[in-house]
């Protein structure tokens, strides 16, 4: 990912993991794609992004692309399951 700031979250396929960029600090979502599923892993967020709903968002984009590619989740992450919980999914 490029060194300047994005303010969307990205699927960075080539590293398996939705990203965004702030601050110069990357917030990211890992996962691993199957041919009939998405596995989300784990979500981190540096300590001086915590409190943006960073994790929200990465969550939110990580669903959203499952779904729209067909895809049944699987959410090993802790967060993403209470995201689900909260949000439906």
């Amino acid at each position: 990912m490029a060194d300047s700031d994005s303010h969307e979250v990205i699927d960075n396929r080539e590293r398996s993991r939705f990203e965004l960029t702030v601050e110069g600090q990357t917030a990211f979502l890992d996962y691993n794609r199957k041919p009939d599923a998405m596995i989300m892993i784990h979500t981190e967020v540096p300590p001086m992004l915590r409190g943006r709903h960073l994790a929200d968002a990465h969550a939110k984009a990580a669903i959203d692309s499952a779904h729209a590619a067909g895809l049944h989740i699987v959410a090993l992450c802790p967060f993403v399951k209470k995201y689900m919980q909260k949000h439906g999914g």
